[in-house]
């Protein structure tokens, strides 16, 4: 990604720009997100075809809804802008907040607006607008998790163009929070309604018809010259039907299309393999709440033993990804590479089950979907490796609206997926903390809380990093997952396509600076 206005790049520790300390601002420099080798002019005009992997039975229009499928968050993204976004160095950059400012106690924190902000309708950007839409997420069944700490009544509008958020606790890291789905839409917006909502992005939605959209180009986006004329979406239920089409000239871009696809297309001269290490996480989530077979840390331990690491990597990614250690948030320059790797290790994986009086005759469930590439592909080499340790394991693939229904946060054990994978402190609010309204695997450390209150609340750099250090030794020793490995995004472009992002996670659906060299 981009960012056509002057950017003040502030330094602050840690793992960057959501600690900053300071006020930071927007401006000429370039973020690194753009694919390498792009001349200084791209061309103008031109649709790009993208295809992106979801389905019908999941489909969601509300921007502040949960987005099971990559083909609506490409689209809302697009359409509607977040207050920040992911950068490289640093890691959070200005989008509809040109700036923001802590107070002393890291408490409060103002968001000024960028100026020339307007509504697809032409209607300016008030901080009205911010704080209905920040108030509408917060009352969302997630909205404790995508606003930690900020409750509905200390979200408010001071003026026309700031915004003033108040933490329950002091934050340190709320820039880097507001990445995701802070998707801003107009004051007074009716549920109703919220589908054909103007937003404020490059784009703008021409028609949407089940999952598949057509935006054309903002001309008066305030974030710079948008070079396509036009962006179209196709949904794809499968990775490989997304690469067929590709290859066969019905679209120029499959995102996210996995490791099994590139091994095939990398061979050929008219297309383009971008990789994009340390992109998706795919965990397998051990359910840590009393009941649960996997509630004693002992079995949750010995699981994470009996994994064979490098394997996982070289079949289920075809080596198109590295080995994890059971941290989420890989990408995040705070993390802690001094934790000792862990490796197999199948007789203290098999002693750790007897300690705990783990029954193994019988056979567990795993649950699985196929929502994006690896996820089956974990779930069967894993069962397969664990039955060295002597625990049976019965592969279940769920269709994704049943999985994130029925399985998702209450399952026993089951796979996952998460992209953004630059922040520690992202995975520790969203997924970790006992209060999370999204903690995966439902656990409850107090100690773990309590360091991550501290890593938040910290000003001075090293101190903070060394709390940051202490989060991930928890979360490795105890946590109810089992990251094994990080798989690199791929994404497969046509010849033409330029400009592409080089961003992991959610930053490869800041397309507004790509352009087709036609």
């Amino acid at each position: 990604m981009e960012l056509n206005r002057r950017q003040l790049l502030c330094t602050g520790g840690g793992i960057g720009a959501a600690a900053l300390l300071t006020a930071c601002g927007a401006g000429d420099t370039p973020s690194p997100g753009a694919a390498e080798g792009s001349p200084a002019r791209p061309k103008r005009g031109g649709t790009l075809r993208v295809g992106a992997l979801g389905r019908a039975s999941a489909i969601t229009r509300d921007p502040h809804g949960t987005q099971a499928n990559e083909s609506d968050y490409l689209i809302l993204s697009l359409v509607y802008d977040t207050l920040t976004v992911p950068g490289a160095k640093p890691n959070t950059l200005p989008r509809l907040a040109a700036s923001w400012t802590p107070s002393d106690d890291l408490r409060t924190w103002r968001l000024t607006l960028a100026e020339g902000a307007r509504f697809h309708d032409g209607t300016p950007v008030t901080a009205e607008d911010v704080a209905f839409s920040l108030r509408r997420l917060r009352g969302t069944p997630s909205g404790a998790s995508r606003l930690p700490g900020i409750r509905a009544g200390n979200i408010k509008a001071d003026g026309r163009g700031t915004v003033v958020l108040v933490s329950d606790y002091a934050n340190a890291e709320l820039p880097l929070l507001l990445r995701l789905t802070t998707f801003v839409v107009r004051n007074g917006t009716k549920d109703g309604d919220i589908g054909k909502a103007p937003g404020t992005g490059p784009f703008r939605l021409e028609w949407f018809r089940g999952g598949n959209a057509r935006l054309v180009r903002n001309d008066g986006w305030y974030g710079g010259e948008v070079p396509l004329d036009a962006v179209e979406v196709k949904i794809f239920e499968s990775p490989q039907a997304m690469a067929n089409a590709l290859l066969g000239g019905q679209i120029d871009l499959a995102s996210n299309v996995g490791a099994v696809a590139a091994r095939t297309a990398g061979k050929r001269k008219d297309v383009r393999v971008v990789r994009r290490p340390n992109d998706l996480a795919l965990p397998v989530v051990m359910r840590t709440a009393p009941g649960s077979p996997f509630a004693d840390p002992r079995v949750r331990e010995a699981l994470r033993l009996a994994v064979d690491r490098e394997a996982m990597v070289r079949q289920v990614l075809s080596g198109y990804g590295s080995v994890a250690n059971d941290i989420l948030g890989t990408g995040d320059p705070g993390y802690a590479k001094d934790v000792p790797q862990r490796v197999r290790d199948l007789a203290r994986a098999g002693s750790l089950l007897k300690e705990a009086g783990f029954d193994l005759s019988r056979t567990y469930e795993l649950v699985t979907t196929e929502d994006v590439p690896g996820l089956a592909e974990t779930a069967t080499l894993f069962a397969t490796q664990v039955r060295e340790a002597g625990v049976r394991i019965k592969v279940t693939k769920q269709e994704s609206a049943a999985f994130w229904a029925r399985t998702w946060l209450k399952g026993d054990l089951y796979t996952s997926y998460w992209g953004t994978n630059d922040s520690v402190v992202f995975f520790a609010g969203k997924v970790l903390v006992s209060e999370s309204a999204t903690n995966e695997s439902g656990w409850k450390d107090p100690g773990f809380d309590a360091a991550y209150r501290t890593a938040l609340a910290t000003k001075d750099p090293a101190k903070r990093a060394e709390s940051l250090r202490r989060v991930q030794r928890i979360q490795h020793d105890a946590s109810g997952y089992l990251l094994w490995g990080m798989a690199d995004g791929i994404d497969l472009a046509a010849a033409a396509v330029r400009g592409l992002p080089t961003l992991p996670g959610y930053g490869r659906v800041q397309l507004e600076r790509a352009w087709l060299n036609r």
